[in-house]
Parts: C-alpha cells; sequence; structure tokens
C-alpha cells in the first residue's frame, strides 16, 4: 500500500512538473516570437526573466472588483481550467513506461476534458456580472460545437490503426510510419482546432477586441495571472497528445524516449504560441462558418481515410 501510494504521488509530481515546465516554455517562447515579430534584438537571459518579472507584477497588482459578483465561481474558473488541463496531461505517456493513468479509453478521457473547457471559460465570462464578459462567454459556448466535432473526429482516426482507445497502443502503432504522415489532414485539423479550444492567438475569440477583452476584461491581478497560467496548461496538454498521437510519442533512434517527446511537444507547443503573432485574430462568425464547412469535412476524410487504411492492413 505505501508503495503504490509513493508511486502515485511520484506519477503525479511529474504531471505537475510537466505542467509548470511546459507553461514556463510557452510563456518565454511567446516573449520571443513577440520580441521576432517586432524587430527587437532577442536576448535570451532577459527573454527568460520576462515572464517572471510579469507574473510578479500581477501578484502585486491591486485587484480590481465588480458589483455583486459571483465570486465563488469567479476563483473556481481558473482551478477547473487548471484541472482539466492536469486530467488530460495525465493520460498522455511521457516515455513507454512513464505513464501517469493508464487508461483503456485514454483517448476519450482525452477529449472529454478538452471538451470542457467551455464551462471554464464560461464560469469565468459569467461571474463578474459584466455584461461583455457575458456576452464573451456565450460566444464560447456558440463556438464550442463548431471546434469540438472535428476535434474528436481526428482523434478517433488516430486510433484507428491501432484498434484501441488507449494511447500506448496508439504511439507503438506509429513505430514504422507516423500518423502525421498516413493521415495527412489530421495534424492540421487538429492544430486549429486546440487554438479554439485554448481560445489563443487568432482563435482567442472569447477575449475579442471588439468586447474589450471579453471574458479577461474584468480580471487583474492574481486572478489574471491564475487564468494566464491555466490557460498555457491548456496549451501544453494538447501540444503532448498532439506529439504522442500524430509524431510517435517517445519513438524515435538514438536518444532517449523521454528526450523524443520533450521535444515534439516543443514543436507543438512553438507552432501553437507563434500563431499568436503571425496570423491575424479571426472573426466568430468567420471561424464557425468555416469549422462547418471546412473542417468536419476534412475531419470526416481523415478519419474514413484512416478507417480504409486500417481495414487494408488487417487483411
Amino acid at each position: 500500500m505505501v508503495g503504490e501510494a509513493l508511486s502515485t504521488a511520484g506519477l503525479a509530481l511529474a504531471v505537475v512538473a510537466v505542467m509548470i515546465g511546459g507553461t514556463y516554455v510557452a510563456a518565454v517562447l511567446d516573449v520571443l516570437f513577440t520580441r521576432l515579430t517586432m524587430r527587437v534584438a532577442v536576448r535570451p537571459l532577459a527573454a527568460a526573466a520576462l515572464p517572471l518579472r510579469r507574473a510578479a507584477q500581477l501578484a502585486l497588482q491591486r485587484r480590481t472588483l465588480t458589483e455583486r459578483p459571483d465570486a465563488g465561481t469567479w476563483a473556481l474558473a481558473p482551478a477547473v481550467l487548471a484541472a482539466l488541463a492536469a486530467v488530460s496531461l495525465a493520460v498522455v505517456p511521457l516515455t513507454g513506461t512513464l505513464i501517469p493513468v493508464e487508461a483503456d479509453t485514454g483517448i476519450v478521457v482525452f477529449a472529454a476534458a478538452m471538451a470542457l473547457v467551455v464551462v471554464a471559460v464560461y464560469l469565468q465570462g459569467w461571474s463578474p456580472n459584466s455584461p461583455l464578459s457575458l456576452v464573451a462567454a456565450y460566444r464560447f459556448v456558440a463556438e464550442g460545437l463548431s471546434y469540438e466535432i472535428p476535434f474528436a473526429v481526428v482523434l478517433i482516426g488516430t486510433a484507428l490503426p491501432a484498434r484501441s482507445l488507449a494511447l500506448v497502443p496508439i504511439v507503438t502503432s506509429q513505430e514504422h510510419l507516423w500518423n502525421v504522415i498516413r493521415q495527412p489532414l489530421g495534424l492540421p485539423v487538429y492544430l486549429i482546432t486546440v487554438l479554439a479550444l485554448s481560445f489563443w492567438g487568432p482563435l482567442a475569440l472569447p477575449e475579442g477586441q471588439d468586447v474589450a477583452g471579453g471574458t479577461s476584461l474584468e480580471l487583474s491581478g492574481v486572478p489574471r495571472l491564475l487564468w494566464r497560467v491555466a490557460q498555457l496548461n491548456v496549451l501544453v496538454a494538447v501540444s503532448a497528445m498532439g506529439a504522442a498521437v500524430f509524431l510517435g510519442g517517445w519513438l524515435g533512434p538514438w536518444l532517449p524516449g523521454g528526450v523524443w517527446m520533450a521535444l515534439k511537444t516543443l514543436f507543438l507547443l512553438a507552432l501553437l504560441v507563434a500563431s499568436r503573432q503571425f496570423f491575424a485574430r479571426v472573426r466568430t462568425e468567420s471561424f464557425v462558418v468555416v469549422a462547418w464547412t471546412v473542417l468536419t469535412p476534412l475531419a470526416l476524410v481523415d478519419v474514413f481515410l484512416a478507417g480504409i487504411q486500417a481495414m487494408v492492413a488487417a487483411r
């Protein structure tokens, strides 16, 4: 019993360490890409220190309060978002032996946790009792179904070659060919939908300037810091899952499996973070139309092709 408790605690600490480290790396990458696009000299040490300085400034900043907010749910929103990111990351195998939660339906657990992100964002927009933040919260609810369907479908496509919903078989099924190659539509659709899911960059729709910052309008001080950390937690979780199901996870020559997993996760994380600087924010109506008319059909084509490949391979 003691050994099992220690093992569980160790796995939980591994998830927390990945979340903390990944969040810090994402913040540093955001600083670097921002300075590159502004054509400002990039100093590695200054870039590494800036996220910590900003966090300290927010921690010391006085919090603004609105009239008659729902204080309980307002405090709960970032905790829910971070918890969903932690649950999602927990089912991702970090190496062939380091698997925090080895679930038979790991990919379903991940998709279900990410689907509930809309609840956290809605709580963040509803709780301050502010009209523009509430409008933004409803906007995200309307957007949710648009990205969740193609998001779930392309994840199912990665499970078909492995004939399993568990993540370890999905990774090992890519030993000879990664899913990003045999399912070329899957990763692009996945990256676009997770940008919407994590409300980041061009798809930061619930925080649009047309609603003065939307769900983040009334945030300042520690609450703003916690919300941003939780948002970056989600980016880390979806990057790790993308590395596992599309890029072969820990599989790779020469280097240890954990190093390969870290490099692949970092690659996807950098792509997602960079989108904030290199792509303009789109309108909600435009994204919803594109999601239903382009992303969903592409996701269906992807899963149909994956099914045909799986049937041919089974013969």
